[in-house]
């Protein structure tokens, strides 16, 4: 059955006093043994059913841990999603061999009943030892993702995790809420839908056909000292040398990470302010088709992006849609002229046939978005005029520019 629900995941760290880090030290190690325990009860039984295991096994969990109840309870269901997961691998692959599941991680499952959220933004999490209370390391509500989840009513709190890492404790708190009705499928045929093209590139990451422009200079910058310090670590090849590139990397991928939500979150802005139901890309396929090995950074930032903005898209009932982008940095969107001379160089374009001039990534952006919008053209029963979104105005197929209000 397919989820009604979005689901979002806010990552934050528990402030512990040295007792309560001894307490939820205690409960994981339990968590770990009741997961396994339940394992090996569903594998002797072959049973992966969340209810029937629970029940064949959350007596055995309680007599031989010192878990509460409920925690017996998600520990039980916990094994069962574990042992599900190896049997469909069995049902795909006959000849796979596969073994009981072992559950190691340091971490822990909370749910409502085990973990209370509080207004004031601490946290209260049931122990091996009745529970402990703590307030939540959150950044500034003007820099954390995290405050759009804990302050949203629409949003509420489901099952989450507890993990322990490096000697540090994270906090992934799971939040769901309905999924909206899409904006696409309230509209009928005959209405007018308004597109926001998007560009993705090197110079700029992103481009949009209402002019936003996403620079790629610091991410490029950043990545090519990453490459050079790490080569140069390889180099040394010691086990501190490793440890440091672990380490580095890590950094680097959560800077990355960082800059392409605030990239995202602005494509998404612009999207709202124009009152978009469509963003449309350039296929992917067709970017790695045609960039050398050397941009594979830019492949995955690229992806990353796509993939970020679709999910936030989807929260706002938005559709994520994707154009062959095949002569889009060539074809002029004033006069539909398409030579490759058009682009006099990397950031330049310049319309042999009309002389436009403009920026070649706006460019690019408006013609991914304009393709869009004529691919609506071709449905029989539609009697509308979709329109792309500019930063003064739209334009359409047959009304041509219309400047905003």
């Amino acid at each position: 059955m397919a989820d009604d629900y979005l689901r979002r995941t806010a990552i934050t760290r528990p402030i512990l006093t040295t007792e309560q880090q001894d307490l939820l030290d205690a409960t994981i190690s339990e968590w770990k043994t009741a997961c396994n325990i339940s394992s090996r009860i569903g594998w002797e039984n072959g049973e992966t059913r969340k209810t029937y295991l629970q029940d064949l096994a959350y007596d055995t969990v309680l007599e031989e841990t010192r878990l509460g109840s409920q925690h017996a309870i998600l520990a039980t269901h916990q094994a069962a999603a574990a042992l599900d997961g190896v049997e469909s691998i069995e049902d795909l692959d006959e000849h796979y061999k596969t073994s009981r599941p072992e559950f190691t991680s340091n971490t822990v499952k909370y749910d409502t009943r085990t973990m209370t959220l509080f207004d004031d933004g601490s946290v209260s999490l049931s122990t091996v030892d009745g529970r402990i209370r703590c307030d939540l390391n959150l950044p500034d509500e003007e820099d954390g993702y995290q405050h759009e989840y804990l302050t949203d009513d629409e949003w509420e709190v489901t099952e989450s995790t507890l993990s322990k890492r490096d000697g540090e404790y994270y906090l992934h708190l799971g939040f769901r809420k309905d999924k909206p009705e899409k904006q696409v499928e309230r509209q009928d045929d005959d209405e007018d839908r308004t597109v926001l093209g998007v560009d993705l590139g090197i110079v700029n990451i992103a481009t949009t056909s209402t002019a936003y422009f996403a620079s790629g200079r610091e991410l490029r910058h950043r990545h090519r000292e990453f490459e050079r310090i790490r080569g140069n670590l390889q180099q040394t090849g010691t086990q501190s040398a490793h440890r440091t590139i672990q380490q580095m990397s890590g950094r680097e991928s959560r800077y990355l990470r960082d800059q392409l939500h605030q990239v995202a979150n602005q494509i998404l802005e612009e999207a709202r302010t124009y009152d978009c139901e469509y963003i449309a890309f350039e296929n992917l396929k067709h970017i790695r088709e045609r960039a050398p090995p050397v941009k594979e950074f830019h492949q995955w930032a690229h992806r990353q992006l796509v993939d970020l903005v679709e999910y936030k898209a989807e929260a706002e009932g938005i559709s994520v849609e994707f154009v062959d982008p095949k002569n889009t940095s060539r074809r002029c969107p004033e006069c539909g002229h398409t030579s490759e001379g058009n682009r006099v160089r990397q950031a330049e374009f310049e319309c042999e046939s009309c002389g436009a001039t403009q920026n070649a990534d706006y460019v690019g952006a408006k013609n991914v978005g304009w393709r869009y919008v004529r691919r609506g053209l071709q449905s029989s029963r539609r009697t509308g005029d979709s329109q792309l979104a500019l930063k003064s105005g739209t334009v359409t197929p047959n009304r041509g520019f219309v400047p905003s209000d």
